[in-house]
């Protein structure tokens, strides 16, 4: 009899001790760990040098198989590629005129999708010129960029990623290849020819 009115009595105050209205817990955001920055220089035979992320693997363009000069670097971990296309000017008809309007052409096209597109141009440490384009909004490259040195050599690289998730979500990843993508631009060296 007693332990039935104690647990009449805890039943009780557990009833009206939960006064509060539940709230569901806002959506959160996928966790994404970083890896320390490091970085190699390309192995791969190829008419430029650069310093890459250490945690990207360099693996041929699937894309296009015949342009063996084509790259790209796989952040496996991050769902992310940069492809890296590379031309010699003034071969195959190609003169740099030409080739800096395919490429512009190339981020205009995003403009549909983006809120802004802010593009810087820079002087590289081997007097290189390159220009860099961050996109904004929902698109499927959120920083492009090409270097040249405008007699010989073009290179555009691309960010993309494999991954539905959200620009907002991806935001920390963007950031933090870009900065992989200065260190690359500002190390490049074309080959002589």
């Amino acid at each position: 009899m007693h332990n039935r009115i104690l647990c009449t009595l805890v039943s009780i105050c557990f009833l009206f001790s939960c006064g509060q209205d539940y709230l569901p817990k806002p959506n959160g955001y996928n966790r994404i760990d970083l890896p320390e920055r490091a970085f190699d220089v390309l192995s791969m035979p190829q008419p430029y040098i650069f310093q890459h992320s250490a945690h990207a693997q360099v693996e041929p363009d699937s894309f296009n198989l015949a342009e063996k000069t084509w790259i790209n670097l796989n952040y496996q971990d991050l769902g992310a590629k940069v492809h890296l296309t590379y031309l010699t000017l003034e071969s195959k008809g190609k003169d740099i005129k030409m080739v800096l309007n395919d490429a512009i052409n190339l981020t205009a096209k995003h403009q549909i999708k983006a809120y802004g597109i802010e593009e810087s141009i820079l002087l590289t440490p081997k007097g290189y010129t390159g220009v860099v384009a961050e996109l904004t909004g929902e698109v499927p490259t959120q920083f492009q960029f090409f270097v040249t040195d405008s007699t010989e050599n073009f290179l555009r690289g691309a960010l993309y990623f494999n991954t539905a998730m959200k620009n907002d979500s991806l935001s920390p990843v963007i950031e933090y290849i870009k900065v992989d993508l200065i260190h690359l631009i500002n190390t490049l060296e074309f080959k002589k020819l």
